[in-house]
């Protein structure tokens, strides 16, 4: 279930505004079944993937651990291996 959806905590520098919102989106467009809302369903979308992102990050400002951040270039790397792994290089 949503694979677009990335992991946003722990990460150095943090998750950006823009990240946040992004996995908003694709939380509610899997919920709703839209990839885009009709006009009479735009106003009710909008307002819910306002408010996923502010109860996501909430969710990541209150976490805690005792792990080390994660490098954003690395983790990118090593999706993109698992990636040829799986589907081969293209």
């Amino acid at each position: 279930m949503c694979r677009n959806i990335k992991t946003l905590f722990n990460f150095e520098p943090p998750a950006t505004e823009e990240e946040v919102r992004a996995a908003s989106l694709q939380f509610v467009r899997k919920l709703s079944g839209f990839n885009e809302p009709s006009k009479a369903n735009g106003e009710a979308f909008e307002l819910a993937v306002q408010e996923v992102a502010e109860a996501a990050r909430k969710l990541l400002d209150s976490l805690v651990t005792q792990a080390p951040s994660r490098n954003r270039e690395i983790e990118i790397e090593r999706a993109r291996a698992k990636s040829i792994k799986r589907f081969g290089a293209k």
